[in-house]
């Protein structure tokens, strides 16, 4: 046995802002997928998998017992092909922010909701929102508290425009120019990232007026304009945008940025040759970069491994 494949997601803005309703773009990343397989002969990280996937079974029972006017998951079948071996076979690495829970929720909604919701479909707001919900609900195992917009990312496979908490939709992006100068590229801090502790940072934050302000009339008012420009391709504004962010990150969420990446990120800033932002909740994995000129980026940052996500 083995499933359709389901793809990491870029969240390129609005990490953070999005729980405050500021806007967010998210775009699926093809470089990274996973599938549902079934094996009789397991290796150690499969068995893993598969012994995850019995503890999530038993939190999806849970969850459709205590909520079913939200969910129903085929739990026989799921129970049937778990005790028999199935697993997540993925190449998305955990902890770096490019969901790796959001492509395996995605599996199994995919593979054992009842009356599920397909791409297929004309996908009105009112669809968007209540998948999104679900997801939430069932990739909290993995995080806690999840806005479901990873596996939704992942199950559409499609651009997510988000404009605010209850109002997202699926978007087109400008088409890369692979001959560009610009790109979106992943930089690998080497550091695998938690979310929860991250998102705890943050909220403890969160209870000091002053940064409130800072997220309110700096953050937020950069992440709306990057989005609006990323999406109608004004890379001359957005990149004045991004110069923006990356400086008010730097300075309000440190915590979030692993220390010995500090300095490259204020020389970014510095000589406008690359700008870094969080990628996902930080704390480690991967962190985001855009440049203008990806041989200046190359070249400044030649001691670190490059991931190009789209050129401009």
């Amino acid at each position: 046995m083995k499933g359709p494949l389901f793809y990491s997601k870029i969240l390129l803005f609005g990490e953070y802002g999005i729980i405050k309703d500021s806007k967010g773009l998210s775009i699926p990343y093809n470089f990274f997928k996973g599938a549902l397989k079934k094996d009789d002969n397991l290796s150690e990280t499969a068995k893993k998998s598969n012994e995850s996937l019995k503890k999530y079974f038993h939190y999806l029972r849970d969850l459709q017992g205590q909520e079913p006017e939200l969910l129903s998951i085929d739990l026989k079948a799921l129970k049937s092909d778990v005790d028999t071996g199935m697993y997540f076979d993925s190449s998305i690495p955990q902890g770096y922010g490019i969901g790796s829970s959001g492509a395996l929720v995605a599996a199994i909604y995919d593979k054992y909701s009842i009356e599920k919701i397909t791409v297929l479909e004309n996908l009105t707001r009112e669809k968007l929102l209540r998948l999104k919900m679900i997801f939430g609900k069932l990739e909290s195992f993995f995080h806690g508290k999840s806005s479901g917009l990873d596996p939704l990312n992942s199950y559409l496979s499609l651009p997510i425009l988000i404009n605010s908490q209850e109002n997202i939709e699926s978007t087109s992006i400008p088409s890369q120019n692979l001959n560009g100068k610009g790109a979106v590229f992943l930089l690998d801090s080497g550091i695998i990232g938690e979310t929860a502790p991250m998102v705890q940072i943050f909220m403890d934050k969160m209870k000091h007026e002053g940064f409130r302000n800072v997220l309110k009339d700096q953050f937020i008012k950069h992440t709306d304009a990057c989005v609006e420009d990323f999406v109608s391709g004004n890379v001359k504004s957005l990149f004045g945008n991004l110069k923006q962010l990356s400086h008010v990150v730097l300075d309000h969420f440190k915590p979030m940025i692993p220390k010995e990446f500090h300095k490259l990120w204020r020389r970014g800033i510095e000589t406008n040759d690359y700008y870094l932002k969080l990628c996902g909740s930080g704390g480690g994995g991967y962190i985001l970069g855009f440049t203008q000129d990806l041989t200046k980026a190359r070249t400044a940052l030649k001691d670190y491994h490059l991931e190009v996500v789209y050129n401009f």
